[in-house]
């Protein structure tokens, strides 16, 4: 079983996904942290930093492989 990251929203751009998680402290932080890592959307490389991430998706960041989940509304 992969493990899971939630978010909030039905889509959510990568750069705000690395933030949420953690990877990175700003915003403009991303498209550094895109250039020097292995970051994966489904198998593909993301065109930059506003490239969506979906509930149901891959994202591998390096090694790490991990599901795109949406929050249940409670």
């Amino acid at each position: 079983m992969k493990p899971e990251i939630f978010i909030q929203e039905n889509i959510i751009t990568i750069g705000q996904l690395l933030k949420k998680i953690g990877l990175i402290q700003t915003g403009g932080g991303a498209k550094f942290y895109l250039e020097k890592n292995k970051v994966l959307i489904n198998n593909k490389k993301p065109e930059g930093r506003n490239s969506k991430v979906k509930n149901g998706d891959l994202l591998t960041i390096n090694s790490n492989i991990y599901i795109v989940k949406k929050e249940q509304d409670i």
